[in-house]
């Protein structure tokens, strides 16, 4: 008899219940296709210092008249990762709990429904080592000592920089296998303020959010729609000044654009409007022209030279001291490839390219098979959430990173005792019972501090909303738990709450559904790490 191929972890996957993909998103969540990287978060930080500016003084002022930015908008950098499928948040990986918090413990089927065996939940001791080590708390918020998410994030982060590292959990139900989820809060975060010096919104899809699932609708301005990035070759490509560097200095190719400038300056206001004081179309016309060889000239200046841009040449990200060896980042398996669109990502939002982003990532629908596959693979979306988490901390900026997924899955308590498969329970079917989402906050300045008095208030406010004992989500515990439009607001929210700018949110989401003030600050994690924006560290 012939022997069955042993099956690897990327390969894609097939499962009996479920009918054979048909859209993009059903190969993306089953590991046809890879997911590309998207970014979007909110810019942060100037350009760098050792970029002079060499447009000439007069011209400066003129760059914010014609709505150019140079700076970004000074908002804390927020990255999205969409793990396409349905992935383990709860349990298993973040701790979720009852009413009290996520230490107010499920019941033992509870958490055998999500993936923990009985001599491996929170509440018991180690029989290893007598202690109650189930429960890792190094990043501020509480993980399964054996997350593979927190095995793979501190495989990238410092131990000071773990220190400067806060979270909270969102037990809220989605719907599994479809992108029809409108989870991603990426123009909410936009509508917040957050900008980029090149771009607003990127993403790795060509899809009006930038990723797997949607954006609520409320949110979408398709003026803002995210540009597509997905390797560093889409992001040193976002800038193209001709052949211009190419025959001539930068400086010089600075100065070339200037004088088109000056000189369309010069015949446009040649054009007779006869004074007239109201707007005229040609008026108009005048503005975007002149604007458009500006831009084109301060593009010039600020890029020229697109290693500026390049992640593949930042030393911080790639080499002997980068987060990723350049073995990791040049190979061509599957992981290299994420930590190449992960870098991408990272280079933009962090260093206040863009405005606001996702990072998606696919076959993450790994229910029916070895534990071990999911193990595997969230231990690499593990690693590329902790090098954002170390970039932005090398770098010195704050970071809001989000976890998101379309569904979840549930366990039948069947062990899967392979070295990959860690004694834990086998992923047996959907569950969107299970599902929850999740953010993690740096601050350079120190950990940042939950909201409340006592540490019994602070628990109630780092986990937003809670489960039943059985591992299931308590829908009445906060608006967000039955409601994914919601949940994508509770985010934006806890984003401007960072920059004490949550009394502004009716502003940013005008028809929210979240509710006053008293019951929005029940669903806010922070007090503030930042006084409205931050000033570039560099």
């Amino acid at each position: 008899m012939r022997k069955r191929r042993q099956r690897k972890y990327d390969d894609p996957l097939c499962h009996a219940d479920h009918r054979r993909p048909r859209t993009r998103r059903e190969f993306l969540a089953q590991g046809f296709i890879m997911g590309t990287g998207a970014v979007l978060g909110s810019s942060a930080v100037t350009l760098s210092n050792n970029v002079q500016a060499q447009l000439a003084p007069d011209l400066l002022p003129l760059i914010a008249d014609c709505g150019i930015a140079t700076q970004g908008a000074g908002k804390i950098p927020f990255i999205a990762f969409d793990l396409a499928g349905g992935s383990n948040q709860a349990g298993s990986n973040v701790l979720v709990g009852r009413q009290g918090g996520q230490l107010d413990f499920l019941s033992t089927a509870g958490y055998e429904r999500q993936g923990l065996p009985g001599d491996m939940i929170p509440p018991i001791l180690n029989p290893d080592t007598q202690t109650n080590d189930f429960i890792d708390t190094t990043l501020g918020l509480a993980f399964h000592s054996d997350s593979a998410f927190l095995r793979g994030m501190m495989t990238r982060i410092s131990p000071a920089t773990a220190a400067n590292i806060n979270g909270a959990v969102i037990p809220a139900r989605s719907e599994n296998d479809t992108g029809n989820n409108p989870h991603n809060p990426m123009y909410g975060i936009a509508n917040a303020g957050s900008d980029g010096s090149l771009l607003t919104l990127i993403g790795s899809e060509n899809s009006d959010s930038g990723g797997n699932s949607m954006a609520p609708m409320s949110m979408i301005d398709l003026t803002r729609r995210p540009t597509k990035v997905d390797r560093p070759s889409d992001v040193t490509g976002l800038v193209d000044v001709g052949d211009l560097t190419a025959v001539l200095s930068q400086q010089d190719a600075v100065a070339v654009m200037e004088s088109v400038y000056r000189i369309s300056d010069q015949k446009l206001q040649a054009i007779n409007t006869g004074g007239d004081p109201v707007i005229h179309p040609e008026d108009v016309v005048k503005d975007l022209v002149k604007c458009g060889y500006l831009k084109s000239a301060d593009l010039a200046d600020r890029f020229g030279d697109p290693t500026t841009l390049d992640p593949a040449g930042d030393p911080l990200i790639v080499g002997p001291q980068g987060i990723f060896t350049d073995a990791e980042f040049n190979g061509g398996d599957r992981s290299a490839g994420e930590f190449r669109k992960t870098a991408s990502v990272m280079k933009m939002v962090i260093n206040g390219f863009a405005g606001a982003g996702t990072i998606e990532m696919g076959g993450y629908d790994y229910h029916g098979g070895r534990r071990a596959e999911g193990e595997v693979k969230d231990f690499r979306a593990g690693q590329c959430m902790g090098a954002c988490l170390e970039y932005a901390a090398i770098t010195g900026v704050p970071l809001m990173m989000y976890v998101m997924s379309d569904g979840s899955l549930s366990s039948n308590g069947t062990i899967d005792n392979t070295v990959d498969g860690r004694g834990k329970g086998e992923w047996s079917s959907d569950n969107q019972q299970t599902a929850a989402t999740f953010f993690l906050v740096y601050n350079p300045n120190g950990r940042p501090t939950l909201i409340g008095g006592t540490p019994e208030e602070q628990a109630i406010h780092q986990q937003i909303g809670y489960m039943r004992a059985d591992g299931s989500v308590e829908t009445a515990g906060t608006p967000a738990a039955n409601n994914v439009n919601l949940l994508a607001e509770t985010v934006v929210l806890n984003y401007m709450a960072l920059h004490g700018e949550n009394g502004q949110f009716g502003t940013a989401l005008p028809n929210n559904g979240l509710g006053n003030a008293t019951l929005q600050d029940s669903l806010t994690a922070f007090e503030p790490i930042v006084n409205g924006t931050i000033t570039n560290p560099v």
